[in-house]
């Protein structure tokens, strides 16, 4: 049974890859994508409610006893 010569193996496989790589390249590089859309600026209204206007004061229970 005679030997498999494998010395060419490692040309063929990397220039297969390159040739690979370089076509994926073209074909990526000739397709046009949409553009990312562009922020749109909002007018934020502020509305004064009747709880803003005046101060409350918010009660915690404490967290721990007091000594």
């Amino acid at each position: 049974m005679p030997q498999l010569d494998t010395s060419t193996w490692f040309t063929t496989i990397i220039s297969s890859m390159i040739s690979l790589f370089i076509l994926f390249q073209l074909k990526i590089s000739t397709q046009s994508f949409p553009t990312p859309p562009s922020p749109k600026t909002l007018a934020i209204k502020k509305t004064k409610n009747p709880w803003e206007l005046k101060w409350t004061k918010i009660y915690f229970p404490p967290s721990s006893p007091q000594q």
